[in-house]
Parts: structure tokens; C-alpha cells; sequence
């Protein structure tokens, strides 16, 4: 069984918003409801200074704080890793919201329940790749199974320096970043 994860290189990042917009036009998402986003932060003292980049979405926690906080089981957790939401089950007390320390969770103001990230869980299974990773014209995402050893990921976690969002939270994100 696969396990899915993705690797960040943020130094690759322009800031174009590409993946968002994929990511909204696969879902159909309305302007103001985004699964990822750019964080920017300027770094370093004038006249040495710096803006970085930081492509932020839901992490697909090995050990999910959102998971654990839902009353009803609505958030939940596949065997690949994916963390996803029964919509079904979901009674929108947004617990999840305020328990994930990355906020990649937004509310979706129609049905008023919590939206996320979803890792493209009904392409993926089926060879593809998601939209903000095949659109991203600087390949500044890699998508991919972490169990494989032959995958263009783990080749490429196994040769850099990486690092994960937030690791004193014992979160265990399945998303990778490269050091700079």
C-alpha cells in the first residue's frame, strides 16, 4: 500500500499562486477559499534582506491533531496517509480548525462545515498527479509514495536536507521542505 507524502522546495517558489488556482479550479472553489497558500516572510537586517516563500496546505499528519479532536469520527485517516472529511459525519463544531497548528483548514461558508487539503485522493490513486503539483511550472512540489524507494520523492528526500513543519508538535507531516 502506498503512502503518499509531497516535498516543498520553497526556494524555487515565485510566488505566482499557480498552485492555488489549480487547486481552486479542480474544486471549484470560490476565490475566497483556498486548501493552500503562500505564506511570505521577509528575512535578515538592511540591507541584507530577504523575502521567502513558503507553500503552506494541510499536512497529512501521521499523528493528526484535527483527527483526534473530532467528536463524530468525520475527520479521518486512509491507510495511504491521506488525511480526509465525511462531510456526512461532519457536524461543523470546527474543533479541527483550531486544533490544526498549521490552519490549512477553511470553512466552507455554504455548507458550514471545514474544508482542507484533500492530497487529490480520487486522482492520485489513479497514477495522477495533483493539480498544484503538475502545474507548478517551476516544479517547486514533488508528489509521490513514500513507501516506494524508486519514487522521484524519496530519491530526493534522501539526497537533500529536509526539514518538517512545526516538529515540536509531534504532528509527523507527511510534507517535506528543503533547507536553504
Amino acid at each position: 500500500m502506498a503512502k503518499y507524502g509531497m516535498l516543498i522546495d520553497a526556494g524555487r517558489c515565485t510566488g505566482c499562486g499557480a498552485c492555488r488556482i489549480a487547486c481552486q479550479m479542480q474544486w471549484q472553489l470560490p476565490p475566497e477559499i483556498a486548501y493552500n497558500r503562500l505564506e511570505h516572510r521577509e528575512k535578515g537586517t538592511y540591507p541584507k534582506v530577504k523575502w521567502e516563500i513558503t507553500p503552506v496546505q494541510c499536512q497529512h499528519c501521521d499523528n493528526p491533531p484535527c483527527l483526534h479532536v473530532c467528536p463524530t469520527g468525520a475527520t479521518y485517516k486512509r491507510s495511504d496517509g491521506i488525511v480526509l472529511i465525511d462531510h456526512k459525519k461532519c457536524i461543523g463544531c470546527k474543533y479541527c480548525m483550531v486544533a490544526c497548528p498549521y490552519g490549512a483548514r477553511t470553512l466552507d461558508h455554504e455548507k458550514m462545515v471545514p474544508e482542507k487539503c484533500r492530497f487529490c485522493a480520487d486522482y492520485v490513486v489513479q497514477g495522477q498527479q495533483p493539480p498544484c503539483v503538475s502545474t507548478c511550472m517551476n516544479e517547486v512540489r514533488v508528489f509521490g509514495d513514500l513507501e516506494d524507494p524508486n519514487s522521484k520523492i524519496n530519491k530526493l528526500l534522501a539526497t537533500g536536507s529536509v526539514y518538517q513543519l512545526l516538529p515540536e508538535r509531534g504532528t509527523q507531516p507527511r510534507i517535506y521542505y528543503v533547507k536553504r
